[in-house]
């Protein structure tokens, strides 16, 4: 057979992060720091399994085919839990999608054309360059740092480029971990209003922050109304309940949030209804509030943990910057140093990461890697960090 692939493929290469995980599971003994991975044993198992209880209660029905826009009981609660958040939505500007994942690839159907711009953090979230990748867009990277984009930058780059979007993660960054400043968030906010720049905003780690004196609103939040607003804000369970429910939503003005669903209809239909149900049950019944709370007490147990070994480590040259939440670190090494060639070393010692360049859009930097702290435990970590050290010296030494 001749395949006959399509132009979307030109270009478009796997996920650094999937293939890298091939790795580390089906009983790999290789420790990752990889993936984002929430820890499994802060699952709440038992209530997940209670609440999926009382959806078979129900009856044959919750078997059932359910609505594109998502199980409206759910929608519903998330509302509540969005106006905790002063973003305030109706059912009707709500889509529940098969993770945030699933929310960027939609609005990217409806909204961005072949040859359209998309502004980007430097570095930003790889699998969200490869939807915008795949739809033909030109992407261009604002340049950052801790507290956000540059305003500056930023500017520039919509009166050089008028873009059709701005894609962000101004909470607890992936890669980077960042936090951004209530003046850029402000200020991005203002600049894409000004410009008529619809802004995507995705929230997976939000919740996840190390102190309760710091308080990140959101850009929609800032932004006002959410109808005819210039955000969109999607946002997940995957690091709060657990991945495997693949359930994110996302909101937005009702046309949009509309016509997303329209595409969501030609690509699933809906997502699963019976873990939108378990999730009901689970927001009606679960302290998930508390639970989010134990989450961030040990993860940012872990990540001042893993701090600790690589102030240890003491490698020449390379520098990171404590995250105030999320589930990663961003770690610049020497400009000798290659984290793709040294992630070879470090598999054939028994660990992996994530090598940096795959987060940037364009001109990538090759001497950063990403180090999850969430995942493993504290002997794990001290062993991975260990292994890591070593292929860090045979790397170095043949640098």
């Amino acid at each position: 057979m001749n395949f006959r692939f399509s132009k979307s493929l030109e270009g478009f290469s796997s996920s650094a992060v999937r293939e890298i995980l091939k790795l580390t599971q089906g009983g790999s003994s290789i420790i990752s720091f990889a993936g984002g991975l929430p820890a499994e044993e802060f699952f709440p198992l038992d209530a997940v399994g209670e609440a999926f209880q009382r959806v078979i209660a129900q009856g044959k029905s919750a078997m059932q085919y359910g609505l594109t826009e998502g199980y409206k009981p759910l929608r519903e609660s998330l509302c509540k839990r969005m106006a905790a958040k002063n973003m305030h939505v109706t059912p009707d500007q709500m889509l529940l999608t098969t993770g945030s994942q699933q929310a960027i690839d939609l609005l990217t159907r409806v909204y961005i054309d072949e040859g359209d711009v998309i502004l980007v953090e430097r570095p930003t979230y790889l699998a969200a360059i490869q939807v915008f990748q795949a739809r033909g867009a030109i992407i261009r990277s604002v340049d950052s740092d801790n507290d956000g984009m540059l305003l500056d930058d930023l500017a520039a780059k919509i009166a050089e480029h008028k873009p059709k979007l701005v894609y962000a993660i101004p909470t607890f960054s992936n890669p980077a971990g960042r936090a951004w400043s209530l003046e850029r968030r402000q200020g991005v906010v203002d600049l894409c209003r000004a410009a008529d720049v619809l802004i995507l905003e995705d929230d997976p780690y939000g919740e996840i922050q190390f102190s309760e004196n710091e308080t990140y609103p959101t850009l929609f939040s800032l932004a006002g109304d959410a109808e005819g607003g210039h955000v969109v804000y999607t946002s997940t369970f995957s690091k709060t309940v657990a991945p495997a429910f693949r359930t994110g939503w996302v909101i937005g003005d009702s046309t949009l949030i509309r016509h997303m669903a329209r595409f969501k209809q030609s690509a699933d239909l809906h997502s699963s209804t019976i873990d939108q149900q378990t999730l009901y049950h689970l927001l009606e019944h679960f302290d998930l509030d508390a639970h989010i709370a134990l989450i961030r007490h040990h993860y940012g147990q872990r990540m001042k943990f893993m701090a600790k070994l690589l102030e240890e480590q003491a490698w020449p040259g390379v520098t990171w910057t404590e995250p105030k939440g999320g589930m990663f670190f961003w770690v610049e090494l020497p400009e000798s140093v290659r984290a793709d060639e040294l992630l070879k070393t470090a598999v054939k010692e028994g660990v992996a990461f994530v090598p940096g360049a795959t987060f940037f859009a364009e001109n990538p930097q090759h001497n950063t890697m990403r180090l999850n702290y969430t995942h493993t435990d504290e002997a794990s970590t001290v062993l991975g960090m260990q292994k890591l050290n070593t292929a860090m010296q045979q790397f170095l030494q043949n640098v």
